[in-house]
This record gives structure tokens, sequence and C-alpha cells, in this order.
């Protein structure tokens, strides 16, 4: 069993931390997050330089950690134009797969998935947005909530009720490609929020909105399951978002620590036990994301660890943010530390809470035993 990354990915890793330190100052990453607006050239300059290579997963894998790790709020926005991708690609038709991958693998053009609705969160199976066919057409009606990307995408995939569900409420679901210019479709940026500032966020409002029948994504009916193969898949990259917060958290406090030393001041025990605790779960994070992207990428993944990598990492964010703020005291108040710990609490809740991340490895542990016994 061999850790080390091949060569390959070790000098792409050095051209992606490059590439972040020159592309995403401190000055920007603060404009970007003070202004809640999205870094449209970062995004056009990682597609340029082959930093976004969706061709190669793992390269992709280090992309989203190498580039949360100098800010999060920018690192998503480069790396998120092409979220909902993998439905697309699993389940579209070949017309789909010809009419749209291209466009959002060259970067052309920025999609989103839109299936949170206002009051629904983590109920995917209680959505109310409906598609009624009519003819050779689909008429959506509903609402949509915190989408990535919903104000400047081209398109989105959306997850849509098209029958009445029977005993069980994720049946009766299906998903469409819908693009954004459609008349009845509109968009409202959020604003205000809490992190990740540099990243789109928008409310969908879909009144009467036509879309061809060819527009569906895979059969009537499968789009839960569908949505669900797509969260088994995104939760990894999340993992890798949460990583990179914590390690540039963790950086930034190594740094703090070498001016303590350099002006004299004594660092004691209690900041050296927060370090090891935090080095030691970015590892333990690491170690349980990369897992979980092998299998994935191995084309057999394994929801139980792809969770266990999605909820700890999350949590490893977090926790590391707070012990930064501890260690640093005002002066990482006055530093992109204050927007490190406000980015890092999205990921306890995106693709999944960490409270759903637990129900499912339980759930999974618990099915294995079953089976096994």
């Amino acid at each position: 069993m061999d850790f080390d990354l091949p060569e390959d990915l070790i000098a792409a890793r050095e051209k992606i931390r490059e590439f972040a330190k020159r592309e995403i100052t401190q000055d920007l990453a603060f404009k970007y997050d003070k202004d809640e607006k999205y870094p449209f050239e970062i995004r056009e300059k990682a597609f340029k330089e082959g930093i976004i290579n969706y061709q190669n997963p793992w390269q992709m894998l280090i992309a989203i950690e190498e580039l949360c790790r100098q800010d999060p709020g920018m690192g998503i926005a480069a790396t998120v134009s092409l979220f909902g991708v993998e439905v697309i690609m699993l389940f579209g038709s070949d017309r789909q797969k010809e009419k749209y991958l291209p466009l959002v693998n060259s970067g052309k053009a920025i999609m989103g998935l839109a299936v949170t609705e206002p009051g629904g969160g983590s109920d995917v199976a209680g959505l109310k947005t409906t598609a009624t066919k009519k003819g050779d057409r689909y008429i959506i009606n509903g609402s949509k909530m915190f989408i990535t990307n919903g104000q400047i995408a081209d398109f989105v995939v959306m997850l849509t009720r098209t029958s009445t569900p029977d005993s069980k409420r994720h049946h009766g679901l299906s998903t469409f490609i819908v693009e954004t210019n459609r008349e009845g479709f509109k968009a409202n940026k959020l604003e205000g929020k809490l992190g990740v500032r540099a990243t789109n966020t928008a409310e969908l409002i879909l009144t009467n909105v036509e879309v061809p029948a060819e527009n569906m994504v895979g059969e009537e009916g499968k789009g839960f399951y569908y949505i669900m193969t797509f969260f088994n898949i995104s939760r990894i990259y999340v993992a890798a978002q949460a990583l990179g917060i914590a390690q540039g958290t963790l950086d930034r406090v190594i740094e703090h620590v070498h001016r303590m030393k350099d002006s004299g001041e004594y660092v004691d025990e209690n900041i050296q036990f927060a370090i090891a605790e935090v080095a030691t779960r970015i590892e333990a994070s690491r170690m349980l994301t990369y897992k979980a992207a092998s299998y994935l990428f191995q084309f057999k993944p394994d929801p139980k660890i792809t969770s266990m990598a999605k909820a700890y990492a999350a949590e490893t964010a977090v926790f590391a943010a707070e012990k930064a703020l501890e260690i640093t005291g005002v002066s990482g108040l006055n530093s992109d530390l204050e927007r490190f710990f406000r980015d890092a609490k999205i990921m306890e809740i995106w693709e999944g809470t960490s409270e759903i991340e637990k129900l499912i490895i339980t759930r999974m542990i618990t099915k294995q035993d079953g089976e096994g016994n």
C-alpha cells in the first residue's frame, strides 16, 4: 500500500499551489468577500492554465484542496462552475452530453444543480417544484433556494416532481436541464451570507417555465436516485474543500507561531497541544478523503467512507478555524483567519449536514452487519 501521490500529481499540486499564491492575493480575497461578487477572472485563468481539468479527477480534487487552502470563497468559486455535471455524464442522453458537456468542461458555460427548496433543507423527497407534461414539453412551477451559481449559470440540472408519490415520497421525482434564459425563470441573488461570499448563491423562481421533453435527464421518476448518486460523488469534493480550509488555517497559525518566536514570546504547551491536534485531524481527514476518492475514481464508491470523509473533514475545518482564532486572538480577528472562520461553517451544512452523514454511516454499518449475520 503506497500512501505517496504519483509524481504527476505531486507536480500538479505544486503548479496549482503556485497559481493560488500568485492569483488569489489577500487583497483580492478581501475584496470579493466584502463586495460579495463572483470572481469571473480567476475562474477564466484557472481554465486557461489547466488548473481545472475535469478529465483528471485526482487533479480536480487536489485543485479544490489547494485553492481553498489559499482562500475558500474564491477557491470554491473557481472550481464550482461544473457543479452537477456528473448527473449529465452518468444519466444524460448522448444528445445532452454532446450539447452541454463540452461547454462546461471547456469553461465556456457555467452550470448549477437546483435541488434545495425553501423550508426543505435535507428533505429532498419532500420538494414541491412540479413539472407537468403538456404535449412534447414540461411546464415547471416552483422555487429553489440556496442554489450555487443560481444567478450566473447558463443552465441548471433541476429536480422536480412529475407525478404524485405513492407510499414512498421519493418516488415520482425527475431531473431536467433548464436553461436560465427561458421565459418565466427568475434568479434573485442572496446577499449577506455568513461565508463563501465570493460564490454566487441565489433563489430561483419558476413560473410556467417550458422545457422540451428531451431535456429530461434519464428516466421519468428516477430523479431522486440520480441526485443521491451525485451526492455520493460531490461529497468527496466538499471534503476536499473542508480539507483545504483546515490546512489553510493551520498554515496561518504556524506563521503566527513563527512570529511569536521571532519576537521572543513563549509558545506555551496549550498552543502546542492545539496545533498537534489540528494537524492530526487534518491528516486523518486527508486519509479519509483520499480513500473515498480512490474508491470513487475506480467506479466503486463506498457511501459509508464518503460520508465519513465529508462529515469528519467538515468538522475538522470548523475545529481548526476555532482553534486558530483562540491561538491568534485579536491579531487573528483582524486577519484572513476571520474569513476562514466564517467560510468553514458551510462545510457542515451543504451536500448533506453532518447529522445526515452520520445517519448514512450508521445505516450502512448496521446494514453490513445484518448481511454478515
